[in-house]
């Protein structure tokens, strides 16, 4: 018999609600139907001389743990490839190798965040941001970029920051809207966080794929930044490598000498073979990834179309992979319209509720879906839309 004692279970926990992307994605299982624009990865498979570099080591037999920061390889690649956006950091402390950039998150608001402290999180964003923050038991502050094109403004940052204020947590390319912070607005907000000493936790994962003129602009190389940064990236999205779950952490190396300490009790290390295959990837993947990138942006072209002419209104992305139309006037909930859409359309989105503030009346829909599929789900939500206009 069950032992009935009512606090068994972490209360915390227990009120933190499961992903809403993920419950999406469980509901597609045995439905071979369905057209997923849900889940957030790249219909590719990693590049060839990635998956290569794998096997080579696995034949090797190299199948240890490596040092609890990473292969020191593979930080000097990464170091490298940071100059690229004006990033100087010392793979030997500044940068720690993760189980994925998802992991990157957690041990970062574990190391830097105490119960009642405050985190402004610019939202509608990723799933994970929240919870995690609030599982250290500091208290978040969302920041609604709808209001503004979704992006946050210096100014919105500006009147959330309070005495309590830790840090603000943005992500660019955003995920799920797609948009990208405009450079001058960046540089303002980084004015905002050294004037205030807080940190500025910012998720650069999708920073490979932007789409025609835009390019991509971290906040930490704007002056004086490098104390106050802390770079969350990896391989997952870029090189199309989610399975293999190698992300990375750059910081200042105060920060990383306590998030290393807890890397180390809960992961140990991200996997040997994986790491070897995403220093292949820094050297010799870049053909693939600017083919995958132009992949995307014409199938960026072709959705954002589709919604356009479905009388959607959609901000138009510049990055990532995700297209955030709105729905807010046929009359339905994001949930119901998901819900409906899959039972009645076969088509997966994730409803923009599930994103924070912002985010209730849109849907997210990601284009890293084969073209055909993608034509045919959109003819569905199209069909569906206009069932719901009638009605």
């Amino acid at each position: 018999k069950m032992n009935t004692r009512p606090d068994r279970l972490s209360v915390s926990m227990q009120n933190i609600p499961p992903s809403g992307i993920r419950k999406f994605f469980e509901m597609l299982i045995g439905h071979d139907d369905v057209i997923s624009l849900s889940v957030g990865e790249p219909d590719f498979p990693t590049p060839w001389v990635i998956r290569e570099e794998a096997y080579y080591h696995l034949e090797k037999g190299h199948t240890s743990y490596t040092s609890n920061w990473g292969l020191i390889e593979l930080r000097e690649e990464i170091a490298k490839y940071m100059e690229r956006y004006n990033l100087y950091y010392n793979p030997k402390n500044e940068i720690l190798i993760t189980v994925g950039a998802s992991e990157g998150v957690d041990a970062v608001l574990r190391a830097i965040l105490n119960p009642g402290d405050e985190i402004i999180v610019v939202q509608p964003c990723y799933v994970n941001y929240t919870p995690l923050a609030e599982l250290t038991k500091a208290k978040v502050v969302p920041i609604d970029t709808s209001v503004n094109g979704f992006y946050p403004t210096a100014e919105q940052i500006e009147k959330a920051i309070t005495p309590k204020t830790k840090a603000v947590m943005m992500c660019s390319p955003n995920n799920p809207t797609g948009t990208m912070i405009p450079k001058d607005e960046l540089e303002k907000i980084a004015k905002i966080v050294v004037k205030n000493q807080i940190w500025c936790i910012s998720d650069e994962i999708y920073c490979e794929l932007a789409y025609d003129e835009a390019k991509h602009t971290s906040i930490g190389s704007f002056p004086e930044m490098k104390d106050y940064a802390i770079i969350l990236n990896g391989f997952s999205k870029s090189f199309a490598m989610t399975g293999w779950r190698i992300g990375y952490i750059a910081a200042p190396a105060e920060v990383l000498a306590q998030i290393v300490k807890l890397h180390g009790y809960n992961t140990i290390c991200a996997p040997i073979f994986s790491q070897y295959a995403a220093v292949e990837g820094l050297r010799h993947g870049w053909k693939d990834v600017e083919k995958m990138r132009i992949s995307y942006q014409q199938r960026r072209n072709l959705m954002y179309k589709a919604f356009c002419d479905m009388g959607l209104e959609v901000p138009e992305p510049t990055g990532a992979f995700y297209m955030f139309p709105s729905i807010k006037n046929l009359g339905i909930s994001s949930e119901e319209f998901a819900t409906q859409l899959f039972q009645k359309h076969n088509v997966a989105v994730v409803p923009g509720s599930v994103f924070g503030l912002g985010g209730e009346g849109h849907i997210r829909c990601c284009y890293a879906t084969a073209i055909d599929k993608m034509k045919t789900a959109l003819d569905r939500i199209s069909e569906f839309v206009e069932e719901l206009r009638k009605s």
